[in-house]
Formats: C-alpha cells, sequence, structure tokens
C-alpha cells in the first residue's frame, strides 16, 4: 500500500466529505476491547445484568465507539500525530446483539479551516440504526507540528 501525501488545507473545502466507513461491532469485540481498556462492566457482555438496571442488552463501550470512529481519520491522515485533538459527546447508547452484533456509519466532513493556521475541524457522523450516537464528534487537525 502506497502512502498518501498528508492532504493540505488548500485542498479541503468546507462540506467535503473526505470518508465514509461501515464499522462492525461483535460481542468479541467487546470482550477484547475490555481486556485492552480494563473496561470489565458486565453490561458490556452480559444481558441480564444490562436489563436489570433498564438497558435494552449489551451495549457497546463508549470509548470504544469513539475510538472505532477515529481509527479511518487517522488512517486518512497517515499519523496519528496530526490529530491534535479529538472529542465527543455520547448521544445514545450502541446495544450489540450477540448474534448480529451493530453495524455503525460514519462519516467525515470538513467543518472549518483555517488555512494561516494550517488546521481543519474533521466532523465526524456516526449512526447506528438510523440515530446519531455521538454528538458533536469533532477532531482538530494540524497540518504542522
Amino acid at each position: 500500500m502506497t502512502k498518501q501525501p498528508l492532504p493540505q488545507p488548500n485542498d479541503l473545502a468546507v462540506g467535503d466529505v473526505v470518508l465514509t466507513r461501515e464499522l462492525a461491532f461483535s460481542r468479541d469485540t467487546l470482550v477484547r476491547y475490555a481486556g485492552a481498556s480494563g473496561d470489565f462492566n458486565p453490561i458490556h457482555y452480559r444481558d441480564d445484568v444490562a436489563q436489570s438496571v433498564g438497558l435494552p442488552g449489551v451495549l457497546a463501550h463508549g470509548m470504544l465507539t469513539m475510538g472505532a470512529a477515529i481509527g479511518p481519520v487517522v488512517e486518512w491522515l497517515g499519523d496519528a500525530g496530526w490529530v491534535s485533538d479529538y472529542r465527543v459527546r455520547f448521544t445514545r447508547p450502541v446495544p450489540v446483539d450477540a448474534e448480529a452484533g451493530a453495524q455503525l456509519s460514519l462519516s467525515a466532513a470538513v467543518g472549518a479551516i483555517d488555512a494561516e493556521a494550517g488546521t481543519a475541524r474533521i466532523d465526524l457522523t456516526v449512526v447506528f440504526d438510523g440515530q446519531t450516537v455521538l454528538g458533536r464528534a469533532q477532531a482538530q487537525v494540524s497540518f504542522t507540528r
């Protein structure tokens, strides 16, 4: 795979969709994330516990969803070092069915450009089951280090 050159602010326009991606979570994904993060809250792996606290079933970790969303942006940039800030608001949970898993759609678009500063804001939209699950998901990209 040939490394893409880093996009530059002059190559971008507000509203440009820079990538779309489908993300898939399975129960295995949740187990692996729990092991990596140390977050073993049973709402992430036991339906009975999740339902006992009023949830529809096992939910994906919020930070897993957040991390999965920024991954394709980093891939597009070619290096995580170009992301100078990343923030989201968790707006809806992502239930992960035992058999079907959960399918999320990601879209990343240019929300703002500051050519003088060499930065751009990339707005991420993450949708599950027709509803946005991350609000104000924004990555600040600096094209100079």
